[in-house]
């Protein structure tokens, strides 16, 4: 599918760049629709594709030898997945996987850095992208360690509802557990208390935000608005 200028406004990271490198960045880019639960690396695995999510929302997530995975990251349309061949590095880190269906721009990863060879600006923007999601996993690993399930869970649904840009979505129990690395009793807990306190409603899978202000005091500090942006 041909990709348009106007595409890109819906990628945060790509409004970013002067018009020029962004144009010449779209001639190699196609516009896919992704389908949740599809698995996009394979931690190890080379990277055949990147992708710049318009939106659909990208999971990343580590398992250790006889636990559940646990998220280390999500990435939306304020970032993008692959960035680590800016680095030269060739290889996925971690599992990626479609949490959120919706649309992205697709480029092979050949091609971004063939591209990347003529375009400062993109290079200096990856990197600092890069920058950002270190910090991010630095911060989700000390909120795993430290932090109790109800706030950790009020973050992970704001990050959420930052990149879902809408009220209401689909997360199973088992989906939830997965991601904070608990029990799904503990989730279940947890749910049932911020639904309690009127800042969810949470039925079958399914979650309607209905107090952002609410859920915001209830998370714990690892959260602010900032986290979504890439820069």
């Amino acid at each position: 599918m041909p990709v348009t200028t106007e595409q890109t406004v819906d990628n945060r990271l790509l409004q970013e760049l002067p018009d020029i490198e962004r144009g010449r960045l779209l001639e190699q880019c196609e516009c896919v629709k992704l389908t949740s639960g599809t698995v996009l690396y394979e931690p190890g695995h080379p990277i055949r594709y990147v992708y710049f999510p318009r939106t659909a929302i990208i999971s990343q997530t580590l398992t250790l030898y006889g636990h559940p995975p646990l998220e280390m990251g999500l990435i939306g349309n304020e970032g993008m997945l692959g960035a680590t061949l800016t680095l030269g590095v060739n290889t996925a880190p971690m599992r990626s996987v479609v949490q959120g269906a919706g649309n992205a721009l697709r480029m092979s990863g050949l091609s971004l850095q063939l591209v990347l060879r003529d375009s400062p600006s993109l290079s200096n923007c990856l990197n600092q992208y890069l920058y950002v999601q270190l910090m991010q996993l630095a911060q989700t690993a000390a909120c795993t360690h430290f932090h109790e399930i109800e706030p950790r869970l009020a973050r992970w649904l704001l990050m959420t509802h930052d990149r879902a840009h809408a009220n209401h979505f689909h997360l199973t129990h088992a989906c939830l557990a997965n991601r904070l690395g608990v029990r799904r009793s503990g989730v279940t807990l947890a749910a049932g208390a911020l639904q309690q306190r009127g800042l969810i409603r949470y039925t079958r899978g399914e979650i309607t935000i209905l107090d952002r202000k609410g859920l915001e005091a209830a998370s714990c500090e690892c959260y602010s608005p900032t986290h979504a942006m890439p820069l």
